[in-house]
């Protein structure tokens, strides 16, 4: 018997029960990963925390983490929860709740070990399709930083150091790898 195929909507996905699962659709295609790990959550934190001091000050953008809820187009059809995020701001204000793809200026994941495909290749490809200017992908594992700046472009494979300077910030947001998983995982 050939399988059924489900065009899941956001409302299906908001019936599903609260089982620690992350659950998001992609054009109506379902995508389940299982609850974070600690080291997964760790990393996630500390990102945000070094974005959140990097941007606080400024009027430029703010920080956000999973779970929250980014979609694209058809708004009914797609529904994402990058591990950690920027938004942009427009006139100090964050713009209007479920964020859309192009109010990103940085999507980042930590690499997840049971589908590793979904964070490089999906969540990539949908990301930097759709007007997210930058996608990180951080590896607790091979403590690494992965970086694409465009569609065409061969990912930044980082191990010393990252900077990112969003437009309109003055200084750039600098990490030291090595010392960044020392304070995330030490």
């Amino acid at each position: 018997m050939p399988a059924v195929r489900t065009d899941w909507t956001v409302e299906m996905l908001d019936a599903l029960p609260d089982d620690g699962n992350r659950y998001e659709i992609i054009d109506g295609e379902l995508f389940v990963t299982p609850a974070p790990s600690d080291t997964h959550q760790l990393v996630a934190l500390e990102l945000a925390i070094r974005l959140h001091s990097y941007l606080r000050p400024s009027s430029i953008a703010r920080v956000l983490h999973s779970p929250a809820d980014v979609r694209r187009e058809d708004r009914r059809r797609n529904r994402v929860q990058p591990d950690v995020f920027v938004v942009r701001l427009a006139d100090g204000q964050r713009p209007p709740y479920p964020f859309d793809l192009s109010d990103l200026l940085l999507a980042a994941e930590v690499e997840s070990p049971s589908n590793r495909l979904y964070d490089y290749q999906t969540k990539r490809r949908l990301y930097l399709t759709n007007g997210v200017p930058e996608y990180w992908i951080i590896s607790p594992e091979a403590r690494t930083f992965a970086r694409w700046r465009g569609t065409s472009d061969d990912a930044e494979l980082l191990t010393a150091q990252l900077e990112w300077r969003p437009d309109g910030m003055l200084e750039p947001f600098v990490i030291d790898i090595p010392e960044f998983f020392d304070d995330a995982l030490g």
